[in-house]
Parts: C-alpha cells; sequence; structure tokens
C-alpha cells in the first residue's frame, strides 16, 4: 500500500512539473521578445504605408518589398480617407491609389505613389499626376475645362499653354498670362501662356 501511495505521488509531482514547464513555455511563446514581429516593407500594420512599394497586379495593385524585381513604385503618402477634403499629394507624386476597405485588411484611404523609374508623369511638365503644378503644360479639353498633357508633345494631345506662375489672386498674374488655372495649396492660380 505504501508503494502505490509512493508512486501515486510521484506522478502528481511529475504531472505538476510538467503543466509548469508547460505553463513557462506558454509564457515565453506570448512574452515580446519572443512574438513574431511584422516584416519591414510589404509585410507591415498599414498596408502601403509611407517608403513601402507596391506591383500591378492582372486586377489590382499588391504590397511588395522594393528590392523585388516586380515593384514598380514606391510610396511617397498614404492618407486615410477619402481624396476629397484630404491632403494632397506631395510634389512628385506620378499616381494616386486609392485602397480599397477590404485589401489586404480593412483599411480606406489613398496612397501617393512615385514609379520608380521614369516616365514621371507627376513632374512639371510630364503630363500627369494627381495636379497640375507650376511648368505643366495643358490643352482646352471643352468649356472652362484643361487637362494636362506632356510639354515636350509625347502625349495624346497637343500642348497649348504652359503654366508660368502661381500666384494667391488673378491680380497678380503677369500681362503676358491667357489662361488662369486652378492649382490649388497657397498660391492656388496658375498663370499660364499660350505655347
Amino acid at each position: 500500500m505504501r508503494g502505490r501511495a509512493v508512486e501515486a505521488g510521484c506522478a502528481v509531482l511529475v504531472a505538476l512539473a510538467l503543466a509548469g514547464c508547460q505553463s513557462a513555455a506558454d509564457d515565453a511563446a506570448n512574452s515580446p521578445s519572443t512574438r513574431v514581429a511584422p516584416s519591414p516593407s510589404g509585410y507591415g500594420a498599414v498596408f502601403l504605408a509611407v517608403d513601402e512599394c507596391g506591383a500591378r497586379g492582372r486586377t489590382s495593385f499588391g504590397e511588395v518589398p522594393c528590392r523585388s524585381e516586380s515593384a514598380v513604385a514606391r510610396v511617397l503618402a498614404r492618407h486615410d480617407g477619402g481624396t476629397s477634403g484630404g491632403p494632397a499629394c506631395p510634389a512628385g507624386t506620378d499616381f494616386v491609389l486609392h485602397i480599397s476597405e477590404n485589401r489586404p485588411a480593412p483599411a480606406r484611404g489613398y496612397a501617393c505613389m512615385r514609379n520608380l523609374e521614369p516616365p514621371h508623369p507627376g513632374d512639371p511638365g510630364g503630363g500627369g499626376g494627381p495636379r497640375t503644378v507650376v511648368g505643366d503644360c495643358v490643352y482646352a479639353a471643352g468649356e472652362g475645362q484643361v487637362r494636362e498633357t506632356a510639354c515636350d508633345g509625347s502625349g495624346e494631345r497637343v500642348p497649348q499653354y504652359r503654366v508660368r506662375s502661381a500666384v494667391r489672386a488673378r491680380d497678380r498674374c503677369p500681362p503676358s498670362t491667357v489662361l488662369y488655372v486652378t492649382l490649388g495649396g497657397g498660391d492656388p492660380v496658375g498663370c499660364a501662356v499660350r505655347l
């Protein structure tokens, strides 16, 4: 009888020791020093965060490491919410990528993207980008409307006007101005001359 009590006592001690080891292993796995952290560039907590890169897929734009052969553009700025009323993209932005609410996790916003290689339509005279800036060329696109086009004539439309300066009000444009273009920002009026 005494042998069985000793065996039972040893079994209880072994079970307690195993439970203690298991508990310590669980604590170690959940400690900050052993958790797997998200890796940078492409796998962070924010989809297409600033300085991350993206690649075009067949139907979508995904996040990839910037060293990847498929990377085509880098994020210059990233904003939550919609573009109307949101912060403007910085100079040099080639295109704006609108981020849906379900890719890859719930998110909504927009990323201001810069191509990794030329062409750079967001540069002055480049013929594109999310906003018109000094140095850009435009053509008449209808009643009271203009559209940007490449100043070197490589775009689909021939340039008709070039924005020479930006001012706060129309009356501050030089006398050579023949067209006023809305630019936005601190100096919202573009003074354009005929080409």
